[in-house]
């Protein structure tokens, strides 16, 4: 017993695990998409807001995406209710391996990049893809997260899968470039 209770002092000095999210408020995906079945290319701009995830203890980040993150729905206006089901449910969800203790040993202002492998997981894709990152401390709880290289989606992988393929066609794209270049700018805060 007296071994448990010298060991409570120890447990009080050792460094707390940060559980580090993001926070929605500040976190988005903007990509640019190359219509390509019109008489000439036309470029659209489109949004994923509302980013949410975190990282666990163990490293592992989770990202899940809904279609109502995107502003794809305010394009089509009023929608049945039911539509609202099927917008909140998740279509993909992107994880990776994230050790928290990188970004808990970042100094206010002080930057890194980590090349995270994401891996999609749906019922259908398996498909991994790796990222460079930058990750810069901005306060006490807070880091930036944004892309550290140009980065694109494959738009032909994006018309493979079919949920993303029938929301595409809804919206009138029946042909896209395969280069969509993506611009990511998130903030992760320390719970």
């Amino acid at each position: 017993m007296k071994a448990l209770m010298a060991l409570f002092p120890l447990l009080l000095v050792l460094p707390v695990q940060a559980d580090w999210q993001l926070d929605p408020g500040q976190s988005q995906v903007q990509g640019s998409i190359t219509q390509l079945d019109g008489e000439t290319p036309q470029i659209h701009h489109h949004q994923v807001n509302n980013l949410q995830g975190d990282i666990a203890a163990d490293g592992t980040l989770r990202l899940p995406l809904r279609l109502s993150q995107t502003d794809l729905l305010n394009r089509f206006g009023e929608l049945p209710p039911w539509v609202g089901l099927l917008a909140n449910t998740t279509l993909v969800t992107l994880v990776a391996q994230m050790p928290p203790e990188r970004l808990d040993g970042l100094d206010i202002g002080e930057s890194m990049v980590e090349t995270l492998t994401f891996r999609v997981q749906t019922d259908l894709i398996n498909q991994e893809e790796a990222v460079p990152l930058r990750f810069t401390r901005e306060g006490l709880n807070e880091v930036r997260v944004t892309h550290a290289e140009p980065m694109a989606l494959d738009g032909n992988a994006l018309m493979a899968n079919s949920t993303v393929r029938t929301v595409l066609s809804m919206l009138g794209y029946q042909q896209i470039d395969e280069h969509v270049p993506v611009t990511l700018n998130a903030l992760l805060v320390n719970r």
